[in-house]
């Protein structure tokens, strides 16, 4: 049995990109200050990013819990936004359905999907639209050097 070290639960705001990507900093100070490996730290911040990204730029608001185990790291995002009506598509690499404004901010190169999902070992997506998306990715820590 994995024995749970911590939980945080961080609200987000949608459009609120003047925080956009604090989240995922704070928890990279969290694990870097536990002294978790680089490279399963790269791991789960591209993953929290992504998901903080996705949820800043397309909903309503939403959550980030981020628990930490003895060997694992699981995040769980929830939102309440316009769902997804293509996941299939929502993989491609370079699909997005980013606005203008957002790629002039730098965001929306249709990578954060596929970034999410290259830096999981395990990631589950349920989404309906019109009512939100509910995101479980799952990093374990040591898993790749």
């Amino acid at each position: 049995m994995t024995a749970e070290l911590m939980r945080e639960r961080y609200e987000i705001q949608g459009g609120n990109f003047d925080t956009a990507g604090e989240i995922s900093g704070e928890i990279k100070v969290i694990l870097r200050d536990l002294g978790i490996d680089a490279a399963s730290l790269r791991r789960v911040v591209v993953v929290a990013f992504e998901a903080e990204m996705n949820l800043v730029m397309y909903a309503r608001r939403g959550t980030l819990t981020f628990i930490l185990t003895d060997n694992e790291v699981n995040l769980e995002i929830q939102d309440e936004g316009p769902g997804i009506p293509d996941l299939e598509l929502a993989f491609q690499e370079g699909y997005t359905t980013a606005t203008d404004e957002m790629r002039e901010l730098g965001f929306g190169f249709g990578m954060g999907l596929p970034n999410m999902k290259k830096n999981s070992d395990e990631l589950k997506i349920e989404t309906k639209v019109g009512i939100g998306t509910s995101v479980f990715a799952r990093i374990r820590l040591d898993a790749h050097e």
